[in-house]
């Protein structure tokens, strides 16, 4: 669609920078912008301060039909639900409905790798781009880590890689028009977001979209480990290659950890004599780097090491490029991230594990006695595997006030941690002072919540950003 002069209806603002892009986007391209959201003016004041002067229309604190029935397009946020009765409207009407993504892969002029999962995409998408810019350093990252795709348009060429976090809510919107990247990387699938779909099974159909609609010769790389994402290769069209940590060779089949037999297929990344290694399809092993040399702590990571190594060799890197990238990453911030050691104690900010899977990965890859800050809302999700793995690994357990803290509680206690539950906080920087006053020298204090941020946070990288600052004012 030719968007020059057009009236657009962007539905979301949003805070993380996305509405952002596809307003200053479509702008760029002549159309009549009005951006509609639920949230007020003073919420959205930094997004807002950015698009000063601009000539946006805003319809703040609601969303009215009419404007839906006035509009000529309408490009919802990622987080506004696909079966929100004001899109059904814009449907009924004969109204196309965009989602940024698939603004950008009708006009991205190079080849976009897409990484999804439910944990470990964003710290795979970063390695993978860090990889691939030691061959192209033009390479663009950008998506779900918070960097809008739209904005970097007009420095993607046609031999320029784009590597994108594709979430779930996005892949709904490629699904629904039938995109997919030529390479697409899918990490693990544990439940998550069930209080926005219908079902795991749902979940899983929207993750999907990531493949349905590659060709014969792209890629598909798959966490061989994970039965959920192991099925995807059942209905692919495209070549399909492996990875995961305990992968071995058996003849011509790779053996998983769980005892099945697969197919080699295009490729494998796996472990083998303490070193990271790429699986040609004809069987021979090409070793990448020692495992020691890698910054990146636990088995959680080294997943996210051989899924970023399966993507970046089959896109034709060396071996050395994709060390020379692994020995420098230093990994995100909001991950496992250690913010400060005061007397002895670590204070580590893990608070984008706002689900239970997340939390266990981070607990499972510290070593020594910790106290655990978590809580906070409600995704409609079981804390009973994620409280066994609190009673297991921490000396105490702070909880931040939230929709979803009363259900944690209660699992913690029949996991038998009540013991170790210090208190209820409904203010951040009182439960780090707390947990100043019980850490010991040799321990650790990780926010790590297994929760969503919402009631007291706008999302998980302010909380993030709050734990920081209450640790540095610790004396």
């Amino acid at each position: 669609m030719d968007l020059n002069g057009k009236k657009v209806l962007v539905m979301g603002l949003g805070l993380h920078g996305g509405g952002l892009g596809v307003v200053r986007f479509l702008l760029r391209q002549g159309a009549h912008v009005v951006v509609t959201d639920l949230r007020t003016a003073e919420e959205l004041a930094p997004a807002l301060g950015e698009l000063a002067g601009e000539p946006v229309e805003y319809v703040l604190g609601e969303h009215r039909l009419e404007d839906f029935a006035r509009a000529e397009l309408v490009v919802r946020n990622p987080a506004v639900p696909r079966e929100s009765p004001y899109l059904e409207e814009a449907r009924r009407r004969g109204i196309p409905v965009e989602m940024e993504m698939t603004l950008f892969f009708a006009r991205c002029p190079g080849p976009i790798l897409g990484v999804t999962g439910t944990k470990g995409k964003s710290t795979t998408t970063a390695l993978l781009g860090e990889m691939l810019r030691r061959r192209f350093p033009d390479t663009v990252v950008a998506g779900n880590i918070r960097v809008s795709a739209l904005e970097a348009l007009p420095r993607i060429g046609p031999q320029t890689p784009v590597v994108l976090e594709l979430s779930s809510w996005q892949l709904e919107g490629l699904g629904e028009k039938g995109l997919s990247p030529q390479v697409a990387v899918v990490t693990n699938l544990y439940p998550d977001h069930m209080n926005r779909y219908r079902s795991w099974e749902d979940y899983v159909e929207a993750k999907r979209a990531i493949y349905r609609a590659q060709r014969p010769g792209d890629l598909l790389v798959l966490n061989a480990n994970d039965p959920t994402v192991r099925d995807f290769a059942r209905d692919a069209p495209s070549r399909v290659a492996w990875f995961g940590v305990g992968l071995r060779r058996r003849g011509r089949t790779l053996l998983t950890t769980d005892g099945k037999r697969l197919p080699i297929g295009a490729g494998a990344a796996l472990l083998a004599r303490g070193k990271v290694c790429w699986m040609e399809p004809a069987g021979g092993l090409r070793e990448i780097c020692p495992l020691s040399s890698i910054r990146l702590p636990g088995r959680h990571n080294r997943e996210n090491v051989l899924a970023a190594t399966a993507a970046a060799c089959l896109y034709g890197l060396s071996p050395q490029e994709v060390a020379e990238a692994l020995a420098a990453f230093p990994g995100l911030p909001d991950r496992l991230e250690v913010v400060r050691v005061l007397d002895g104690v670590a204070y580590i900010n893990d608070t984008t594990s706002t689900a239970p899977a997340s939390t266990i990965a981070a607990l499972e890859a510290l070593e020594g006695p910790l106290i655990l800050i978590a809580g906070g809302a409600d995704k409609g999700l079981d804390y009973t595997e994620m409280a066994a793995a609190v009673a297991a690994r921490a000396r105490a357990v702070l909880l931040l006030e939230g929709s979803a803290t009363s259900k944690l509680e209660a699992a913690l206690r029949a996991a038998g941690a009540g013991p170790l539950i210090v208190g209820r906080f409904h203010d951040l920087p009182a439960a780090v002072r707390q947990a100043r006053e019980i850490a010991r020298p040799g321990e650790s204090v990780l926010l790590s919540p297994g929760c969503a941020s919402f009631g007291l946070f706008r999302h998980e990288f302010e909380r993030g950003e709050r734990f920081r600052e209450a640790v540095q004012e610790l004396t």
